[in-house]
């Protein structure tokens, strides 16, 4: 088929089925996922577009030992008070005054998610427990750092965006699942560390990648969107 051709429905409907059922999830089985796999998903993704073909993207992909020890020292600095307040956020991921309609989806899915696995508003000790579980990739066998070069501006970061939607999209075509982590950015320095980065690189996010967990009610979770016409403006004059 030629890249100018139409669709068959098929097409249409299996890149919308792509689309469509992935969302976050936070509990995966151990089950391996090939390298062959992996190479071929970031392949796919690769085919992201980038401002003049820039490329910005940079991605470590850990299983096995290194795996398990760069997810221990992660986690061992968040349940360490002292090691937790020391770690910052490199940049703003989320806005620092939060408004509606943002607040309030926002909070939505914390306690729809925290409601699923039964963790009241005032269990501060569960909350934290499960937002530890980021740090252990929720136990995937495939975790992945995101980095990009510091002299890269805002445009390549939006470039980003595409090449890990790509990825995702890539990996759902395969029967995987994932869940993009914001959550890692707090531990920028000791991620650097273990990847023996450079100066110039910045960790952009962490990402869980697996096989879904079936019996792992917070899986069930799919949260909202909001229909078209509340985001959507259609002018033709």
């Amino acid at each position: 088929m030629s890249r100018f051709d139409l669709p068959t429905p098929e097409q249409t409907a299996a890149v919308d089925h792509a689309i469509t059922s992935r969302h976050s999830l936070r509990a995966f089985l151990p089950t391996p996922v090939p390298r062959q796999t992996l190479e071929d998903i970031l392949a796919v993704a690769s085919r992201a577009p980038s401002g003049t073909n820039t490329q910005p993207w940079q991605v470590h992909v850990l299983t096995g030992a290194a795996l398990k020890r760069v997810s221990s020292r992660i986690q061992a600095a968040y349940l360490d008070p002292e090691q937790n307040a020391a770690h910052r956020e490199e940049y703003a991921y989320y806005p620092t005054e939060w408004r509606s309609p943002y607040i309030d989806r926002r909070r939505k899915v914390g306690w729809d998610l925290y409601g699923l696995l039964g963790i009241a508003k005032t269990d501060k000790a569960r909350m934290q427990q499960q937002h530890g579980r980021n740090f252990i990739f929720f136990d995937a066998p495939v975790g992945l750092f995101f980095t990009i070069d510091r002299v890269m501006q805002q445009g390549s970061w939006l470039d980003y965006g595409m090449f890990l939607q790509n990825l995702m999209i890539a990996a759902r075509a395969r029967g995987l699942h994932t869940c993009p982590q914001a959550a890692f950015t707090q531990f920028h320095q000791l991620i650097a560390e273990e990847l023996q980065l450079g100066q110039e690189q910045m960790l952009v996010c962490g990402m869980s990648l697996g096989f879904a967990d079936p019996n792992a009610v917070e899986n069930s979770l799919v949260t909202e969107r909001a229909p078209v016409a509340e985001f959507t403006r259609f002018l033709d004059r």
